[in-house]
């Protein structure tokens, strides 16, 4: 069983940044793809980023490529979500979530672990 503990949202204006962290316990993410999706108010979950368990492979969503940056610390069980040159289209619950399998994938379906969500406002 993994927990997992985003941390790092807040309120940002327009072309500010954010860094989104997300903490696992329980076991190691050390063979674990990783994830982080997005819900915006009357929006479904969609995909964000993946890293593959080593961070050797990420994917990006078009919408947040060249923007954001995930990374994956297996030393110290953590995933980051570097987000820069925010819009306010980006305004979101953000979620990190813990794949199956250990390459990088953009399917909910594949991640059996989800944190509670860390809300990101974008606004002026």
């Amino acid at each position: 069983q993994v927990q997992l503990v985003e941390s790092g949202g807040g309120l940002v204006q327009p072309g500010g940044s954010l860094r989104l962290s997300c903490a696992a316990s329980g076991r190691t993410i050390h063979n674990n793809a990783m994830g982080w999706f997005r819900q915006a108010p009357g929006k479904e979950r969609e995909f964000v980023a993946t890293i593959s368990w080593n961070g050797g492979s990420t994917y990006y969503a078009d919408s947040v490529k060249g923007r954001f940056t995930i990374s994956k610390d297996n030393a110290k069980n953590t995933v980051h979500l570097q987000m820069n040159s925010l819009k306010p289209e980006d305004t979101a619950v953000y979620y990190c979530a813990a794949s199956k399998t250990d390459w990088t994938t953009v399917h909910l379906a594949d991640y059996d672990y989800w944190g509670q969500g860390a809300q990101v406002t974008v606004s002026s």
